[in-house]
């Protein structure tokens, strides 16, 4: 009994405990701690995790077929009430299943009609693609660049008079190369050089324009910068002319949209980076409205990686970003931060850019953009836990030290529990 209040404490005999894992490692590990058998710990892991799958635009025979199907394997499947009464054509679902529980569902929906088979190949692909880890290497004309094997950051040199952090710092091509081979000395696995600002309302500059900013800094680069150069740019002379100076990424806030673009990006042999914004850096913010935000950026990167491969860039060299504050409120921006993993599903590396953004001042009630540092790092965390590859940054070393305490904590998170070893510390009062 309590001895302050006469109340008798509530009981912790087993210490009950809710668990908090993301990936099979991590579970398979916790199972192995309870000294299961070998074999056992095989089959609980796949038993372990429900894997939530979303579809779009499902027709109206297929989707009982399917819950029929979830049910069938032990797992369950939600849409549209309208399916039942036959008032939809189609609905959205979401799938309800275990990993084990998809792998007896699939073979089944390839018998099926209506598109089943379709939908099993599409759902195999994305569940893969969401649980893999582990470092793949994107090779540029130039340079090869590693993302996956922690998260890494990607370095911001605005060479623009009119940019919203540090427009005009950097206009000097020396001033800007220094600041590039300084961001790569703190530890940026790339510089991105940009001569247009895209912040909402900016003023579009032209091509040649934007090359008498920036194609100076690349020439003082040539040779001796240690990290890959991605250029900022949504015109395809611009990318070009960037690549043949020494770039070996084009990251478009256009998404490639322009066929020559894709053209050129795939002529070049250039990796590329689709971002979506819809209209353009002058008109982005005039309609914020979307009906379902997280399905329609991804349904958006879906089509322009789609159509990238089909212009000849090859898939190992794309990378997406969903564009945070391009096109987006600031509650939008927080949403597709907060839910940035979704986004690997579709198979390539997630590149996120949240670095003093206005959507980081609005969570901090209007702190002004000199002051969002904590913020941008914050963020920065958020999109590595949830397996962003590259985070785009102005704040290079802070940011890099912030993600290496994330990396060495997955790390050590997923060791088995008799390999892990003390960090090293300097003494008791660190």
């Amino acid at each position: 009994m309590d001895e302050v209040s006469g109340t008798i404490p509530p009981s912790h005999r087993f210490a009950a405990r809710v668990l908090e894992w993301d990936r099979f490692l991590e579970i398979a590990r916790e199972i192995e701690r309870t000294d299961s058998d070998p074999e056992g710990v095989g089959i609980m892991t796949r038993k372990a995790r429900i894997f939530p799958v979303r579809l779009d635009g499902v027709s109206l025979k297929a989707s009982p077929l399917l819950k029929q199907e979830l049910l069938s394997v032990g797992g369950d499947a939600a849409h549209a009430r309208g399916i039942a009464d036959h008032s939809v054509a189609s609905s959205p679902v979401v799938l309800l299943a275990t990993w084990g529980q998809y792998r007896r569902l699939l073979p089944k929906l390839q018998r099926q009609p209506f598109r089943l088979a379709e939908i099993a190949e599409e759902v195999d692909r994305a569940l893969r693609a969401y649980v893999a880890s582990g470092s793949r290497t994107i090779a540029g004309p130039h340079h090869r660049f590693t993302v996956g094997d922690r998260p890494r950051v990607m370095g911001v040199v605005n060479v623009t008079p009119d940019s919203f952090s540090d427009g005009g710092k950097f206009l000097q091509p020396a001033a800007a190369a220094a600041l590039a081979t300084r961001l790569a000395e703190e530890g940026a696995s790339v510089v991105d050089v940009g001569g247009e600002s895209t912040r909402p309302g900016a003023t579009p500059v032209s091509p040649d324009a934007e090359w008498a900013r920036i194609g100076p800094v690349l020439e003082a680069l040539r040779g001796t910068l240690s990290v890959p150069i991605s250029v900022d740019t949504r015109h395809p002379e611009v990318a070009a002319k960037a690549v043949e100076a020494g770039a070996d990424l084009v990251n478009d806030v256009e998404g490639l949209r322009s066929p020559e673009m894709r053209r050129v990006v795939a002529r070049s042999e250039a990796a590329a980076i689709a971002m979506h914004m819809r209209g353009t850096p002058e008109t982005m913010q005039t309609n914020l409205e979307y009906a379902d935000l997280r399905s329609e950026v991804y349904r958006a990167l879906a089509d322009a990686t789609d159509d990238a491969i089909r212009s000849g860039i090859p898939a190992e060299r794309l990378l997406i970003d969903p564009g945070l504050g391009f096109g987006k409120s600031a509650t939008q921006s927080l949403e597709l931060l907060v839910h940035a993993g979704e986004l690997r599903s579709l198979g390539y590396p997630v590149v996120i850019g949240a670095s003093r953004k206005s959507f980081l001042g609005a969570a901090l009630e209007g702190v002004s953009r000199d002051d969002r540092l904590e913020a941008g790092l914050a963020a920065a965390v958020i999109a590595a836990e949830r397996g962003v590859a590259l985070v785009r940054t102005h704040d290079v070393g802070p940011t890099v030290r912030a993600l290496a305490v994330v990396a060495t904590a997955e790390r050590e998170a997923a060791r088995p529990p008799s390999t892990r070893a003390p960090l090293v510390t300097d003494g008791p009062d660190d």
